[in-house]
């Protein structure tokens, strides 16, 4: 199993990116976005189930991102928009497999700055 992201970048407050996951490897059954700060934990942001329209998002998140997948790509994607400067983190794309529920796997994180 392997997840590629990729997308971040320098935004300003009020802008939009989207962050991009490559996925390699079989058996899914959930995907997610995490993030974590500077001087923080990793904390969720988003997750879905494989096969869609089971989408949950943090109270902080909500309304501004929405996570989505690529099917004919196995993309997996995190839209944000209205950033704002507290949004700047590391993002990290997760996944679990159905045949090894609890273990989880990680992409290797992508830089979003947004500047007030």
């Amino acid at each position: 199993v392997q997840l590629q992201a990729c997308g971040g970048g320098l935004v300003q407050t009020g802008g939009s990116l989207r962050l991009s996951c490559a996925a390699s490897g079989r058996t899914f059954g959930r995907y997610g976005w995490f993030r974590q700060a500077p001087g923080k934990e990793r904390e969720f942001v988003a997750t879905n189930t494989w096969r869609g329209g089971n989408a949950y998002y943090s109270d902080s998140v909500k309304g501004r991102f929405t996570i989505f997948r690529d099917n004919t790509k196995n993309t997996l994607h995190l839209q944000m928009n209205s950033l704002k400067p507290e949004d700047t983190a590391v993002y990290y794309c997760n996944a679990q497999r159905t045949t090894d529920w609890g273990r989880n796997y990680w992409g290797q994180g992508t830089q979003v700055t947004v500047s007030s």
